[in-house]
């Protein structure tokens, strides 16, 4: 990433405010000038969320005075569609987010209906996954049963919607009241989606609820195995990206619904790091040397034990290797594993730290290294 990279600036700023407000002035709403105008005064210092949601305080403003007249206001300055030929990776534009703001604090008590008409529409713009949480909480039921209608809607966004605006854990999104099972039903029928924009969401879905209940979502994956109403490719690549947190855990009904034997029998010759004493900011080769007497699925990851102050550590599992391993044919693999440490997320601490190699989820072997 570039040095000085700002996502906020990138996505809100004169250019982005203007093509808004070029699109409200061109369907006869309102001027575009002064919209722009009072929307810049007041952002700079703002952040991402914070742009959003004065963005939306800005269009009340300008906008009619009451909702109906301001959903329909909306729906003419909306731009066409997303390209409904395409099937994943079109996420639109973020300038249409402070939109499904001024929905929700607008229309959530008094018009819930005209509301989710409009997320609807807004959704086939720039998802709406964020502001259709809000009436999850507060309509649970007649959202939800509006949901049950978007599963076989003609846009892969609005079918996407469904799926990514009931995630447990949507990252950036508000809570939501409703349990998990209660979203199940829906993913019954979009889990054979055509679109893999749909699937991911899908995907990404039951990754979440995997946190906190692994049975039920391998149970329901095997249930989709048995209906056949996805094909074998696409499901196979759902049921990995689904479980990857629980591969990563090396959790063994995981590793086993995927074709990997916990307990597989694997010789391993050498298991390094090297440099085994290192500065923070620079690199270390991870090696493995295996065999199998059969073939063998593997899944080969690395978990660093990071020392943390007071004695404590923190651990990380990196991806190493997924391969079908074969008889008679020795097996290196090799990373170069760079300890940033200009990370804004992770901060490394000096310190003995250890490297384990995890195989089909089960450690297999370990090593002390150094970071100064």
């Amino acid at each position: 990433m570039a040095q000085g990279y700002s996502l906020k600036d990138q996505l809100f700023n004169r250019e982005t405010v203007g093509r808004l407000g070029q699109e409200f002035e061109a369907a006869g709403v309102f001027a575009s000038a002064p919209f722009v105008q009072d929307v810049l005064r007041d952002m700079a210092p703002l952040e991402l969320k914070e742009r959003i949601n004065l963005i939306a305080d800005v269009l009340a403003r300008h906008l009619p005075d009451t909702f109906p007249e301001a959903a329909e206001a909306i729906r003419r300055a909306l731009p066409p569609p997303l390209d409904p030929g395409l099937s994943d990776n079109d996420f639109g534009h973020f300038i249409y987010a402070p939109l499904g703001v001024y929905v929700e604090t607008h229309g959530l008590v008094d018009r819930r209906d005209a509301s989710l008409d409009l997320l609807e529409a807004l959704t086939q713009r720039f998802s709406m996954e964020f502001s259709i949480r809000a009436f999850l909480n507060r309509w649970s039921e007649e959202t939800l049963a509006r949901m049950a209608d978007w599963v076989r809607h003609d846009h892969y966004h609005v079918r996407r919607l469904v799926s990514e605006g009931t995630r447990p854990r949507l990252p950036w999104g508000q809570g939501i009241a409703i349990g998990y099972e209660r979203a199940l039903p829906l993913l019954d029928q979009l889990h054979a989606d055509p679109t893999r924009f749909v699937t991911r969401s899908v995907a990404n879905h039951l990754n979440d609820i995997a946190k906190r209940d692994p049975a039920a979502v391998i149970a329901r994956l095997e249930g989709w195995m048995g209906e056949g109403r996805q094909s074998d490719k696409e499901l196979l690549w759902m049921r990995t990206h689904a479980l990857r947190g629980l591969i990563k855990a090396g959790h063994g009904p995981a590793m086993a619904h995927l074709g990997y034997t916990p307990d597989a029998e694997v010789a391993i010759e050498a298991f390094s790091l090297m440099p085994r004493e290192l500065p923070r900011g620079d690199r270390a080769e991870i090696s493995v040397s295996l065999s199998v007497p059969q073939e063998t699925p593997l899944i080969i990851d690395y978990a660093i034990d990071f020392a943390r102050p007071h004695g404590k550590s923190a651990s990380k599992v990196f991806k190493l290797k997924t391969f079908s391993a074969k008889p008679g044919r020795p097996v290196v693999v090799a990373k170069s594993h760079h300890f940033k440490d200009d990370a804004t997320t992770f901060t490394l601490h000096p310190g003995v730290h250890r490297v384990s190699l995890q195989i089909n989820g089960q450690i297999r072997a370990t090593q002390e290294f150094t970071l100064t």
